[in-house]
């Protein structure tokens, strides 16, 4: 039960190209956007969207794998930690962070479609 402490699972559309940053230790990390979408029948009978958008970062093999294969509007399943985070911007604001540290990714787009967009 230890995994299950803090695992978040979400299979969306990527709303962005990820983004490789590779730092001078040598390691590789990548985030992106993830969006997912739920629906919901409102007072007067309209289905609604909601969708939701996640941030998303993974590191080494796992960012060089979704630099090389996975682009903006695939369909991806993803499992990994939530994670929060705070940092003081240029303006000395406390900005707050929420993102999902990757550990699994599995491809839904079909490798066809994936080719042609």
């Amino acid at each position: 039960m230890k995994n299950l402490s803090n695992n978040v699972q979400l299979i969306g559309n990527l709303g962005n190209t990820p983004e490789l940053k590779e730092f001078e230790s040598g390691k590789k990390m990548v985030n992106f956007s993830l969006a997912t979408t739920d629906y919901y029948v409102n007072q007067q009978g309209q289905k609604v969207n909601d969708t939701q958008w996640h941030k998303v970062v993974a590191w080494g093999k796992s960012a060089e794998f979704i630099n090389n294969y996975v682009d903006k509007g695939n369909r991806v399943a993803v499992s990994g930690k939530l994670v929060h985070r705070s940092y003081t911007d240029k303006d000395n604001q406390t900005r707050y962070i929420t993102e999902v540290v990757l550990n699994e990714i599995l491809m839904l787009t079909p490798k066809v479609e994936a080719e042609a967009a």
